[in-house]
């Protein structure tokens, strides 16, 4: 990455009004819209698109991000194909604990795996939308972002040729460790991390879901986790040492510790399968401040990462992609530079909603397996008043949906 000439050698130079680095659900859909209002873009992938149309990601979309896709056109497939929850289940003490909340609030959850909301949205881009994007680019550089002429470099996969964009924005939509995110050097944006000090156990099983929704296990061995995926499909987490080998995990202790803590009177038996996937995540989350430098907007996982524990973290890219899109849209259409202005503001609000409810509900997660007599006691009075206080309850909905009065 350089922030000198952009030249660079480069043998091709072409021009487009905003360049998108990363074609993840982000970049994605601020393509997309760009494209919906006959404005050019450019998105560049340093991935195939056969890759980042398999790749496993996450798979709960809240009704709000849903909402905004259909009215810009984006959520015909997942409206036909995504799976409706309305309630989730909690299970401790060997006891099941139904929270319905689509009957407390009226709202419900989608649940969609993230690389089927990718292969939708590659398709809209690049083959019904007629979008630009390059697939497998190398070398990614950015320069003269604190200018009013920026630019972006990279190698041409098929040629070897250096390309150089021109360009009046940048959208960094590629993740925490691409190159859009290494820009915002300490001197130029500040970043807050946390580390929850566990990890869980992401697995993929060739099962079908056991249960009728989503269902967290609380149990003195750990947390573990159920969601559907599919009809075939299931997602499981087990609580685990941070940086544990899935080495370590054979199928018979995973499924034995799945029995054991997904355990409670009445629950059917766990339809069992082959484990398609296996990997340890380090809880931690991270929030970078401001989300721009210069031309620079970030959005999704490069300007902020939620740990999974709520499953936020695609909704927050999505909710980052609508403001974005809609700044760029009226910049370049009507010269009103307030939504490029605010942006930062406007996401982060949301941003640290979302944080502050992942760390709450980390503490009712592994409160019980802490080992501290203390934490497990709270935990279950956290528990206990969350299905015996209608406040309480209402309370927890409102944050489990992202329905916050001030967003």
């Amino acid at each position: 990455m350089t922030f000198a000439s952009p030249h660079n050698g480069a043998s091709d130079v072409r021009h487009s009004p905003v360049v998108i680095i990363g074609a993840g659900p982000a970049g994605l859909t601020v393509g997309n819209i760009l494209r919906a209002a006959s404005v050019d873009c450019v998105v560049l992938e340093i991935e195939t698109r056969e890759f980042i149309e398999q790749r496993p990601r996450a798979g709960v979309l809240e009704e709000w991000a849903v909402r905004g896709l259909e009215e810009r056109g984006l959520a015909g497939n997942l409206l036909e194909r995504a799976q409706r929850h309305t309630e989730c289940e909690f299970r401790f003490g060997g006891q099941r604990y139904r929270f319905e909340y689509g009957e407390l609030t009226g709202h419900h959850h989608w649940i969609y795996p993230q690389q089927l909301l990718v292969t939708d949205l590659v398709r809209e881009y690049a083959d019904v939308r007629g979008g630009d994007i390059r697939f497998g680019v190398r070398d990614v550089e950015l320069h003269d972002l604190d200018t009013d002429r920026p630019s972006v470099s990279y190698t041409d996969p098929e040629t070897g040729e250096r390309v150089l964009i021109r360009c009046e924005f940048v959208a960094g939509c590629d993740g925490g460790r691409g190159v859009t995110r290494s820009v915002l050097t300490p001197d130029r944006a500040h970043i807050s991390r946390y580390d929850y000090g566990i990890g869980w156990l992401a697995l993929l099983a060739e099962a079908p879901p056991s249960n009728d929704c989503v269902v967290f296990g609380i149990h003195p061995n750990g947390f573990a986790g159920h969601m559907a995926r599919s009809p075939e499909v299931t997602r499981y987490y087990l609580e685990c040492p941070p940086g544990d080998d899935p080495e370590n995990w054979s199928h018979e202790r995973v499924w034995a510790e799945l029995r054991e803590r997904l355990g409670a009177a009445g629950a059917p038996p766990l339809a069992e399968g082959r484990l398609i996937e296996k990997r340890v995540l380090d809880m931690h989350s991270y929030v970078v401040e401001p989300m721009v430098f210069g031309r620079l907007f970030l959005a999704g996982d490069a300007a902020h990462l939620t740990a999974p524990i709520a499953a936020k973290g695609m909704n927050l890219a999505l909710h980052d992609a609508f403001l974005l899109a809609d700044a760029f849209l009226a910049h370049l259409g009507k010269g009103d530079s307030s939504g490029l202005s605010g942006y930062s503001a406007a996401c982060l609000g949301r941003v640290w909603d979302y944080q502050e409810f992942s760390q709450w509900l980390s503490g009712i997660y592994h409160g019980a397996s802490s080992g501290d007599p203390y934490r497990a006691g709270t935990t279950l009075a956290r528990l206990r008043r969350l299905f015996g206080s209608p406040a309480a309850a209402s309370t927890f909905a409102e944050q489990y949906l992202g329905k916050g009065a001030n967003y």
